[in-house]
């Protein structure tokens, strides 16, 4: 009964219930102090990027700090073993990603079910992934390196996140659909990986667009070509995969969850004020500037979206063979 009775008066702190004029009624504050963010990847990646530009708003809205926790490694799994291990009272939230969406159904023993114990907060969008691609290897094009990767089987590397991440996923399906056999070598985060690519130990790399942007840009890396059916006004010149690869396309997306149990009351404050930044203009603009398509979605959306999600990426796991 003692720890009924407390746990019943941490529900109540959590929500912030106050009497609010007439009694009876009550008024959800929310926040009421800072709020942790769990992340899956490497601080400078794609979620870490959204992550903080996303939590500087949030904090001046809330007047509460959000402090983003990167905790790489397994695709995203740790981050979510993290999550769940914490009280589910509305100060501990999780990025869901598409890597971790593929990781569930690539990797074997985990201890989570991404159905039963997340509960959605916000949709927040998508970014397609590029092919960056060392500058000193002889590939210039997509056309080149189906070639070499052809003529030599096995010695061409690519990098990624980690095996069962998007980033991985994302080349299974190119050897897949183009009949080469490019060599994987999982990192623990994009970063690594890039700064691998740069120096040659792996000749490309696959890296969302907010991420990949400023490598382009400078002229140390070269982009061979994006995951998505069309091309991005920021790179204009950079073919779609498709374009040479009919079929092809992978995509990342992010959104925010929240450990089942969390009081509906702060998910819904929550989703609605996140949803509410999320289309100002400014910061849709930023977003758009990092290669982001905002989408905006509260609870309901992206619920429905998790749902769609799920079934597409099955469907492209067992086509790429990267099933467990």
């Amino acid at each position: 009964m003692k720890k009924t009775a407390a746990r019943i008066a941490s529900a109540a702190l959590a929500l912030g219930l106050v009497a609010a004029g007439t009694p009876g009624i009550a008024q959800t504050q929310f926040p009421v102090k800072p709020i942790r963010l769990i992340i899956g990847s490497a601080p400078g990646s794609g979620p870490d990027v959204i992550s903080r530009t996303l939590s500087e708003r949030m904090t001046e809205v809330w007047g509460q700090r959000i402090v983003v926790d990167a905790r790489p490694g397994a695709a995203g799994a740790i981050s979510a073993d993290l999550t769940l291990q914490t009280n589910p009272d509305g100060y501990t939230w999780m990025m869901l990603t598409s890597q971790l969406f593929v990781a569930s159904q690539v990797l074997t023993g985990l201890k989570f079910d991404l159905a039963r114990d997340f509960q959605s907060v916000a949709l927040i969008g998508a970014t397609p992934f590029i092919m960056l691609a060392n500058t000193t290897q002889p590939a210039r094009n997509l056309r080149d390196l189906i070639e070499l990767a052809r003529k030599s089987p096995g010695t061409i590397r690519y990098g990624s996140a980690g095996t069962g991440a998007s980033e991985h996923l994302s080349g299974v399906l190119f050897n897949h659909l183009t009949g080469t056999s490019m060599l994987h070598v999982p990192y623990k985060g994009v970063p690594q990986a890039i700064t691998d690519t740069l120096s040659n130990e792996v000749q490309f790399t696959f890296a969302v667009l907010p991420v990949a942007l400023p490598h382009i840009q400078s002229g140390r890396l070269v982009a061979l070509g994006g995951t998505i059916p069309r091309r991005f006004p920021q790179i204009p010149d950079v073919p779609a995969i498709s374009e040479v690869v009919p079929g092809y396309a992978m995509y990342a997306w992010y959104s925010i969850v929240a450990p089942t149990g969390t009081p509906n009351a702060i998910l819904d404050k929550a989703g609605t004020d996140l949803v509410r930044v999320l289309r100002e203009p400014a910061m849709s603009e930023r977003l758009r500037t990092m290669g982001i398509d905002v989408m905006a979605g509260d609870r309901k959306a992206l619920d429905q979206w998790r749902a769609e999600e799920n079934k597409r990426i099955s469907m492209t796991v067992k086509l790429s063979g990267a099933s467990r």
